[in-house]
């Protein structure tokens, strides 16, 4: 080619970027308004509640004590398992030990070829009698609605010998960490309510984890903001597949509709999808926002400043930690957008009423969105480049503008910086006021890692379902590895021996009263005093000694041996 006609093709390709920037630009500029309509949703229902609701039941707020009144019905906790043997133990141990309700029972799923996540599971349920561990009948890895129906037959088979059945079942996730609570304010609701769905945040990460950053910034804002909008916008609550407490009534209903499969094994979003058959259904959702206390450890001024406690107030909710690499945090998300996005859209269409389809099509638009933030980069960097390049003289041939100074260009980038600063500032604010200064500040740079991830996860959601369509082949867990914080992370107190045995059922109130009186007439240890009285045994002793002074987990830990449900 002719080195004449490189500054007319460079001209070409400039007149092509300017139609770009054009049309991209009035995509975000639609975008933007849609969120900028649930911002307003937001904050008006705010400053209402503030002027009129809360000033109408000013006195009458739920108190902690009103939960902790109300007596304790039955509750089942199920945590599906696979390949969770690195974090099951510690977080069957923090709940156990953080949980102040006593009435209620854990069912793990294990797959029979998981064998490290089985053995962790029978560790622990040597320790803790209320535990029990339900078996798939097949090898893993399925799909998480597959074990949770598993986990359901056995919870029904388990209330076959209860005086009581249980009242709600509850979902959670192997990296969880609970409020002491959480089945409270559970109980306080069922059964006048039949779907509750908890806050979700993440534990706090350092200044340097970007990556694990942008998921503090979008769960700060989404369970703050948006979960809220939805509520009272529609009467669907959508299920965060952790903290969500289903009562007996949704279940036994589903279960009686579908074969005793009341999840949907047919997609990777079993949580969102059963929200959305349980509110066509008229389940009563409702998402909760209980005020409570957190203590959290902080290193202060980007980790140059002293560590401090920090008290934080925020809605009663599930914590924990998601991924911290770029490939980790991009695969989860595309599990969500392929079974929110395409599978939903494929299995639910546009159901429901016009706030209901609004809602669908702000969780169906990422699909496409994704992309065009990144596109606004590469435009971006391409026209610095130009600016460059120009200046130094190498960029001499232009063709008249395709845009006329009165075409609007100017004024859609302007409407574009004005709504990309209200969402630069709302974000730093539910930020802040989870998480300090220093990360809302620096929830402005994760926001950018964050468009990049949400565009990878979008393209193998994308490319995983239409392989799907393709070749048929079935869609399976796609596992993520996780974390499970350490004592000192979550700043738990040391419990008395008592108290800790009363949380493993070990022993039950009246057997600790009664060694507690002989323990305060003869000042000898309650531990040999409950040995005396034949009440505990030498290796369950050992054992508790052990983790109340190391808050390590025995692999030889010798008990009772473990209990499985078979189901058939």
């Amino acid at each position: 080619m002719s080195s004449l006609y490189w500054p007319y093709l460079l001209a070409d390709y400039y007149h092509y970027l300017e139609i770009a920037t054009v049309v991209v630009g009035i995509l975000i500029m639609l975008s933007s308004i849609d969120d900028l309509f649930i911002d307003a949703w937001y904050w008006v229902r705010r400053v209402y509640r503030a002027l009129m609701v809360k000033k109408r039941y000013k006195g009458k707020k739920l108190t902690a004590e009103q939960l902790r009144a109300k007596p304790e019905q039955p509750l089942a906790i199920m945590i599906p398992a696979w390949l969770e043997y690195d974090v099951i133990a510690p977080m069957l141990e923090n709940m156990v030990g953080s949980l102040e309700y006593k009435n209620y029972s854990i069912f793990v799923g294990t797959y029979r070829n998981a064998a490290r996540t089985i053995e962790a599971a029978q560790r622990m349920r040597r320790r803790y009698t209320h535990l029990l561990r339900v078996e798939v009948p097949h090898d893993g890895p399925t799909c998480k609605a597959d074990c949770l129906n598993w986990i359901i037959q056995a919870i029904f088979k388990h209330d076959e010998h209860q005086p009581v059945p249980y009242a709600g079942v509850i979902l959670h996730d192997s990296e969880d960490v609970l409020h002491q609570l959480e089945l409270h304010y559970f109980n306080y609701l069922l059964p006048r309510i039949d779907f509750i769905q908890l806050p979700v945040s993440s534990l706090e990460r350092e200044w340097y984890e970007l990556v694990a950053g942008t998921y503090m910034d979008e769960f700060a804002e989404w369970h703050t903001k948006d979960l809220v909008v939805r509520e009272s916008m529609s009467s669907q609550v959508p299920s965060a597949g952790v903290g969500t407490c289903f009562s007996r009534r949704s279940l036994l209903e589903l279960s009686a509709e579908t074969n005793n499969q009341p999840f949907n094994t047919d997609t990777l979003t079993e949580d969102y999808d059963i929200g959305a058959r349980l509110a066509r259904r008229g389940m009563k959702q409702i998402f909760g926002t209980f005020p409570v206390d957190y203590i959290a450890k902080r290193n202060s001024w980007f980790g140059l400043g002293p560590v401090k406690m920090v008290p934080v107030r925020m809605p009663l909710g599930v914590r924990e930690y998601f991924p911290d690499t770029f490939r980790t945090a991009y695969r989860q998300k595309a599990r969500w957008t392929l079974g929110i996005g395409l599978q939903g859209w494929s299995q639910v269409g546009w159901a429901g009423s016009l706030a209901d389809k609004y809602l669908l099509y702000r969780d169906r638009k990422g699909l496409v969105t994704s992309f065009i933030a990144i596109l606004a980069y590469v435009l971006l960097a391409q026209f610095l480049l130009i600016i460059l390049i120009t200046s130094m003289g190498w960029w001499t041939t232009w063709f008249p503008s395709a845009l006329s100074p009165s075409s609007g260009l100017i004024q859609l980038m302007w409407i574009n910086s004005v709504l990309l600063g209200l969402r630069v500032v709302q974000r730093m604010y539910f930020v802040g006021n989870l998480y300090g200064w220093e990360h809302a500040v620096l929830s402005v740079p994760r926001m950018i890692i964050g468009n990049f991830i949400n565009a990878m996860a979008a393209a193998r959601a994308w490319r995983q379902y239409l392989g799907h369509l393709i070749t048929g082949k079935r869609l399976v867990w796609d596992k993520t590895m996780h974390d499970f914080p350490s004592g000192d992370q979550l700043i738990q107190q040391r419990q008395r021996l008592g108290d800790l045995l009363m949380s493993w059922r070990a022993i039950d109130s009246t057997k600790l009263e009664q060694a507690l009186a002989i323990q305060e007439k003869e000042h000898r240890p309650l531990g040999e005093i409950l040995l005396e009285l034949g009440y505990l045994d030498q290796d369950t002793l050992d054992e508790a000694i052990s983790f109340q002074n190391t808050n390590n987990d025995d692999p030889q830990a010798q008990g009772p041996t473990a209990q499985k449900v078979e189901l058939t």
